[in-house]
């Protein structure tokens, strides 16, 4: 049964522009002590690069590509090309609201799946990736468990303040 540490994500950005858009991801990841590396691969600037990363990615020992790219997003669609590891895509918003983005993303043909979160969502990427790994991993599954029950608890808290402080 695999651990937390050694599940490996990688998220890939197609540009140093795209950073400030996935530190959520990084963040969450964070968290919940899910080991992860951060590239700058290009699904055009630098393809050969791109392809050689997916095709080796499951024998460095990644588990979970995490795709974010805006515009055309060709990434995440390289990169389910040459790998059998599931690929989340994070549709950026650099252009067009992100709708360009998120259609790139989603559209992908029969045979070459990459799922999608919302534009500009690196954080339930993260989160989706976790799930993904949780499925072997019940030290994190429980996190993942632990974290939504907080969740719920903060949402309880609200609902509370609001009606206490207009009574």
């Amino acid at each position: 049964m695999q651990t937390t540490q050694t599940c490996k994500v990688a998220v890939v950005m197609g540009s140093e522009s795209d950073l400030d858009r996935v530190q959520g991801a990084f963040q969450i990841l964070s968290e919940l002590g899910i080991p992860f590396e951060k590239r700058i691969l290009s699904a055009h600037r630098t393809s050969d690069d791109t392809i050689a990363f997916a095709e080796t990615a499951a024998q460095r020992g990644l588990k979970v590509l995490i795709a974010a790219a805006g515009k055309a997003a060709h990434l995440g669609g390289v990169l389910a090309s040459r790998t059998l590891l599931p690929v989340i895509g994070i549709p950026l918003s650099t252009s067009l609201s992100g709708l360009d983005a998120l259609f790139s993303t989603v559209q992908m043909p029969t045979g070459y799946p990459v799922a999608s979160v919302a534009i500009d969502g690196a954080a339930n990427a993260a989160l989706l990736a976790a799930q993904i790994l949780a499925l072997q991993d019940p030290q994190l599954a429980e996190k993942l468990a632990q974290r939504r029950l907080a969740m719920a608890e903060q949402a309880r808290s609200a609902d509370k303040r609001i009606n206490e402080s207009f009574s």
